[in-house]
């Protein structure tokens, strides 16, 4: 069906996984099983990192926030993909298909800055270790969080805006929920300047942050390299190791879905790889972070052994409390006994 302008469009269908309909309840098996198991993830790491005294430092800090985002990064993807894995084809309003994008874009761009800010940290740490604690102190963490937000703020705003001004001619999205690519191929005439916003958009919110990364990391590597022990050495790549795999992970996935040329654009890759950054990485990251640092390690397993240790007082109590009403009970009945 053909619509002649926006105005008219009221309501965007979303096809999600209709070319495999048959595959609909184990891919909602899969997905449910996931996003249940990030959320646990995401939250035991956060949960970890801001109630031990030990990783009360920036690293740990920017740690506890990319969890935090990758929670939020997730919810508002993974139950739109249920719901249309439940139901096959489901109707989204132009107004909730706008704050998706808008939140979509929020998130994800935050996240590509912290990241950035996260490779700042590192750097400071292994480049200037002597004043680390100066320069990477609350306030200057703080601030560079501050401003993670605020730049995914401005890019999902003015790209949301710029978007959902221009004419439709049609409303079925092929995707799982209102992703940019999707929505230009239903504009009216020329998407070129449309296309070209992304790309500006890509630039800013994706190399932008990622030449600071490499940037620091070219300066981390040449300083790893003139230190004279191997121990040395090995500690400090170690500390840089997990969230290069990240970054890795993370800017692959986005660089490969919105840096590329339009005409290389399928509906089934470009499904395959939102779901990568959308639901793999939140995934991975926790792990990542959780199985190479022996700090949050150590902080996990004493966290484990708090809850076994609060389980087996739980259940000493509870063993109590049934004897005292066994007692009770047996008691009362002898004196009624007696009393006959």
């Amino acid at each position: 069906m053909i619509l002649g302008n926006f105005s008219e469009v009221s309501e965007f269908r979303l096809l999600g996984f209709s070319e495999i309909s048959h595959l609909h309840p184990l891919l909602f098996v899969v997905l449910l099983s996931l996003y249940i198991l990030t959320l646990m993830a995401n939250t035991v790491v956060a949960l970890t990192m801001n109630g031990d005294n030990t990783l009360h430092s920036p690293m740990y800090f920017f740690l506890t926030q990319l969890s935090c985002l990758d929670i939020c990064y997730l919810s508002v993807i993974i139950p739109n993909i249920l719901e249309n894995l439940m139901v096959g084809t489901i109707g989204i309003s132009k107004a909730r298909c706008a704050t998706q994008m808008f939140f979509f874009l929020f998130f994800g761009v935050a996240e590509c800055f912290l990241l950035a800010a996260m490779s700042l940290d590192r750097y400071v740490a292994i480049c200037c270790p002597l004043h680390y604690t100066i320069v990477m102190n609350s306030r200057v963490c703080k601030s560079l969080v501050a401003g993670t937000y605020v730049c995914g703020t401005a890019v999902g705003l003015v790209h949301t805006i710029i978007t959902f001004n221009l004419p439709f001619c049609g409303f079925a999205i092929n995707h799982f929920f209102c992703e940019i690519q999707p929505l230009l191929d239903l504009l009216c005439g020329n998407t070129f300047p449309s296309e070209i916003q992304v790309i500006v958009v890509a630039v800013f919110a994706i190399l932008c942050p990622f030449l600071l990364i490499i940037y620091s990391y070219s300066r981390i590597i040449s300083t790893i390299l003139l230190m004279s022990s191997a121990e040395s050495q090995q500690k400090a790549f170690s500390t840089c190791s997990s969230h290069l795999l990240v970054v890795i992970l993370f800017y692959g996935t986005a660089s490969s879905m919105y840096l590329r040329p339009k005409y290389t654009y399928s509906a089934s890759v470009d499904k395959f790889l939102s779901l990568s950054y959308s639901v793999v990485t939140p995934l991975l990251n926790p792990t990542i972070y959780s199985l190479r640092n022996e700090e949050v390690k150590r902080a996990l397993r004493k966290k484990w052994r708090n809850i076994n240790l609060v389980w087996k007082c739980n259940r000493i109590f509870a063993l109590f409390q049934m004897v005292v009403v066994v007692f009770f009970t047996v008691n009362s009945c002898s004196v009624k006994g007696i009393s006959r």
